[in-house]
């Protein structure tokens, strides 16, 4: 074996590894396996079985049924090796005979994997009703050597499962003697089967049988060339046997040799068997390989057609997931953090960068400026109507916003169960059945009234964010850290000159734009939202390091940080319905969507191209 020829054998080796993973990985993706289909059961039963086997030729007599395949077969092995039989479908399972010194079961097994190979025992054994895909074999005496010869069941029997036993055959065969009639050269389901062999390239030798050669001579032809036209593929060569009854019961029928076309004159009979031995084997061997790969690689009906068809389904797949995705159905206006919670978590921020001597002080400033301002914020409240508490009021928008969410994904849920694929429908079906969104608003709910205002995870946010702009403006925070500590009687007052301007005027930035939850805006939102200005008193006092003024600093940090809440919020509930909802759903559509960048995938894809590249 040359080293090119051992390579070749092992990247199909390899290529059948990593299509039975890649089968595997993609059942539930509704993708049909390709075990059934031609090219796949080439693979197996031709390909592979035969790469490493001593060379042989199989040559397999094959037609439809009560045309006298079983008589054909008994004259070339000169012996009664299969029951001859007028009822249809008699044979039923296939008999091998074998040439001396490849009488090894185990061989045979690797040549014949989908049947069960049992000794031959009498020419009744392929008659038998025995389930399940039978094999008999014997030594032929008379078989030449290194070629195999297969009795076949009926290719158009009404008893299915014969079907499926020629085809395994047709695909393990190096050569076909297609068995014709007068009745059955245009059947459909012969023409069929012998069309597949044909784009598989194997040699097609066609016997006209039970002819009478007086009066068919100019018709055979005619039935010669439907059968070549309706198969696509020229017949090696052309045999004719004539109708004698007792001549095939003691098998001494005549077969003449008509050449390619069935115009040669009748001249003296050959015998086939020896036709058959001379047939050039290396030849044949390499064109029914070559035919074979050329039937896996075709890019429509072969393994990249089978690519093709993953790929296919997992665009279905990735489609059904951002459908579903909770992020996209959870978008939703989502209410904006009230000023002053901000200002509290600000104000906490900044006194833990203060000395205890000047927290202390700040501390009592505070106190005494909240004194002081407070008619004001009365007035300030009365004038505006604000009487309710500011945090209870966004709770309740909260849950307002809730609500909308999951209605919102619930009407998207129906919608997709009534246009969708079949790869969601079904799933679909059950997430909406009894009363899915009662339940699902109700436990919802319960989860948010215990859920806190402001968590953890967003003041790690908002602190990364104050210490990210303290280590890029050193100078403004000497500067605000200056006026922190010799600044502290002033206090009350910039207390209430932030209250009128740079609160107020973020207030009035951030109710005149939309925060749309977990999208788009709100990223842009954000990234805008740069902090150009300093933070002194914890929240108390902006300084603008630019030219901007104090109010604007004030609207682009307290926008910022409000879009930033706004899409934590978000997130949560979107990921609580992804849980509790859609369930380990959304994880199977993105993991079949992903299925063309899986290793599997990617393996046979590239045991693909190598093998392309070679032929």
């Amino acid at each position: 074996m040359s080293s090119d020829y051992a390579s070749f054998a092992a990247r199909l080796k390899r290529l059948d590894r990593a299509l039975a993973a890649l089968i595997s990985a993609v059942s539930s993706l509704g993708v049909t396996s390709p075990r059934a289909q031609e090219w796949h059961a080439l693979l197996t039963n031709k390909l592979l079985p035969q790469l490493e086997l001593p060379p042989l030729l199989v040559v397999a007599i094959i037609g439809g049924t009560n045309i006298g395949k079983s008589v054909i077969f008994n004259h070339l092995a000169g012996e009664n090796a299969s029951a001859a039989t007028p009822l249809a479908a008699g044979t039923k399972h296939p008999v091998c005979l074998v040439p001396p010194g490849l009488d090894d079961p185990a061989l045979l097994q690797r040549l014949f994997e989908p049947f069960e190979l049992h000794a031959w025992q009498s020419p009744d054994d392929p008659l038998s009703d025995v389930e399940g895909n039978q094999m008999y074999w014997r030594t032929g005496t008379r078989m030449p050597p290194r070629l195999l010869l297969i009795d076949t069941p009926d290719v158009d029997s009404d008893v299915v499962v014969n079907w499926a036993r020629a085809k395994a055959i047709r695909q393990a065969a190096d050569v076909l003697v297609a068995v014709l009639t007068q009745q059955k050269y245009n059947d459909a389901a012969v023409k069929q089967f012998f069309r597949a062999a044909a784009e598989a390239d194997k040699p097609i030798l066609v016997l006209f049988n039970q002819c009478d050669l007086a009066t068919d001579a100019e018709y055979w032809t005619q039935w010669l060339s439907t059968f070549r036209e309706q198969i696509g593929a020229e017949p090696e060569l052309v045999y004719v046997v004539p109708y004698d009854r007792p001549g095939a019961e003691e098998m001494r029928l005549p077969f003449y040799c008509v050449g390619n076309d069935g115009r040669q004159q009748i001249g003296q009979p050959v015998d086939l068997r020896d036709e058959l031995a001379a047939l050039r084997f290396d030849e044949i061997k390499i064109r029914t390989f070559r035919g074979a790969m050329r039937r896996v690689l075709d890019p429509k009906r072969g393994a990249p057609g089978f690519l093709q068809t993953i790929r296919t389904a997992a665009g279905d797949f990735a489609a059904a997931a951002k459908a579903l995705s909770a992020q996209e159905m959870a978008r939703v206006d989502w209410p904006l953090l009230p000023a002053g919670v901000l200002v509290e978590e600000i104000r906490a921020w900044w006194d833990a960068q203060r000395e205890e001597w000047s927290r202390r002080i700040h501390g009592f400033y505070r106190v005494l400026g909240r004194g002081v301002t407070w008619p004001i914020r009365v007035a300030w409240g009365a004038m505006a109507g604000e009487n309710a508490d500011p945090l209870a009021t966004f709770q309740q928008q909260e849950r307002t916003a809730i609500v909308s969410a999951v209605g919102k994904m619930f009407d998207e849920l129906d919608r997709l169960a009534q246009v969708g694929n079949d790869t969601l429908r079904p799933r679909l079906l059950r997430l909406l059945s009894g009363h899915a969104r009662a339940d699902l608003l109700m436990r919802v709910q319960a989860v948010h009234e215990n859920l806190p205002a402001v968590d953890e995870h967003y003041r790690e946010f908002l602190r990364g964010e104050l210490d990210a702009w303290r280590q890029a403006n050193p100078r403004a925070v000497r500067f605000l850290q200056s006026l922190d500590h010799m600044a502290a009687l002033a206090r009350p007052a910039v207390t209430i000159g932030l209250f009128f301007t740079g609160l107020h005027f973020a207030g009035d930035i951030v109710g005149q734009m939309t925060v749309q939850a977990a999208g788009h805006t709100a990223g842009q939102l954000a990234t805008e939202a740069a902090i150009t200005g300093g933070i002194t008193g914890g929240g108390e006092a902006i300084v603008s390091t630019t030219s901007e003024g104090v109010s604007r600093a004030a609207g682009r940090l307290f926008l910022r940080l409000q879009s930033r809440y706004a899409q934590e919020r978000a997130h949560w509930l979107a990921s609580w319905l992804e849980q509790e909802l859609l369930g380990s759903l959304l994880s199977e559509l993105r993991q079949g969507a992903e299925m063309p960048s899986s290793v599997e995938f990617v393996e046979v894809e590239r045991l693909l191209r190598q093998l392309e590249t070679r032929d």
